[in-house]
């Protein structure tokens, strides 16, 4: 049986800032998690994330959905944990308050899905924290 981790966040900032920064494939080093991803690159509908220590993981970019704010994508090459199989989505909601981004993962083996779940709710954090604070930083000045 495939297991599924989901985790969320609400995001201080918009719906549709989130989805530029989420749909934005390529640049997944600047606007999501820098420092954790240290460059990206596109190969036609593969995402190539280069990590700090040098390696590299293939993600093919499955979907681009602008009208459910919706991103799919796999992991095709260079996983650290030892998966047979992840596929991954984003989708953004509008909240009252900004924002609220889902993060959802089905991955094999099912034994791997508590070492997914503490490596996504980290990285959800890192991404609340570079968006928020990328709104912050675009924010005019009060006088």
């Amino acid at each position: 049986m495939m297991a599924t981790v989901r985790v969320e966040a609400v995001i201080g900032v918009p719906a549709q800032r989130v989805w530029e920064a989420i749909a934005d494939v390529g640049a997944v080093h600047r606007r999501l998690l820098p420092g954790r991803v240290a460059d990206a690159r596109m190969e036609d509908d593969v995402r190539i994330l280069t990590m700090p220590d040098g390696s590299e993981i293939r993600e093919l970019i499955v979907s681009v959905d602008h009208g459910d704010r919706r991103l799919a994508y796999a992991v095709i090459r260079g996983q650290k944990l030892p998966l047979t199989y992840h596929h991954a989505t984003f989708q953004v909601f509008g909240e009252a308050e900004g924002s609220r981004l889902v993060w959802l993962t089905d991955v094999l083996p099912h034994a791997m899905a508590a070492s997914v779940r503490a490596r996504t709710e980290r990285g959800i954090l890192e991404i609340k924290n570079v968006i928020e604070s990328a709104e912050a930083d675009e924010a005019p000045a009060e006088t």
